[in-house]
């Protein structure tokens, strides 16, 4: 979670993302709306990614787990703020 000094498994950060898909709250920063807008991406697109798409390893960028879930043609960046809400950072087709 924000802060948190572990990062969750790949396997544990795809089961909450989907629970949080479900359940919980998903915001948008305006930074991931534009580059969506950029790239001709609607919030759908992006839902659809995390709902099936890979989940790689996580990076820490200011002192947040930032965790990229990608299909064949779009990756989507996300960062857990509690158990129950993500925000996606950023967004892009990729192909």
């Amino acid at each position: 979670m924000k802060g948190s000094d572990q990062p969750l498994s790949t396997p544990d950060a795809k089961t909450l993302i989907r629970q949080i898909l479900e359940t919980g709250t998903v915001t948008w920063s305006s930074h991931a709306l534009r580059e969506m807008e950029n790239d001709d991406l609607q919030t759908p697109d992006c839902t659809n990614v995390l709902r099936g798409g890979v989940v790689h390893p996580p990076d820490v960028e200011r002192g947040t787990w930032r965790y990229r879930v990608s299909t064949g043609k779009i990756c989507v960046v996300v960062a857990f703020r509690s158990e129950t809400e993500i925000v996606v950072v950023t967004a892009w087709r990729s192909a």
